[in-house]
């Protein structure tokens, strides 16, 4: 039997599709931005590039690209998509 292993996205490889498990942010500005920009439940995404200081990483979600801080990209834990 497979097990379903959840990673915080800012762990995430570059080039890689995961699928969207749980949005783990307590302020509800943060949460409602994630939201709007798409990341929610069930949706994939792809990590395509990371800074050179390493504390922003570009995403591909839902035919756009937004950077995302890893201090943000921690609190949402995405599982390998298939």
């Amino acid at each position: 039997m497979l097990k379903t292993v959840f990673i915080p996205l800012n762990e995430s490889k570059i080039n890689k599709s995961y699928k969207i498990f749980r949005i783990k942010i307590g302020n509800n500005i943060t949460l409602r931005r994630m939201l709007d920009l798409g990341i929610v439940s069930g949706s994939e995404i792809k990590a395509i590039h990371k800074s050179p200081m390493g504390n922003l990483t570009a995403y591909f979600i839902k035919g756009t690209v937004i950077a995302i801080r890893d201090s943000d990209a921690k609190n949402i834990l995405v599982y390998k998509a298939p």
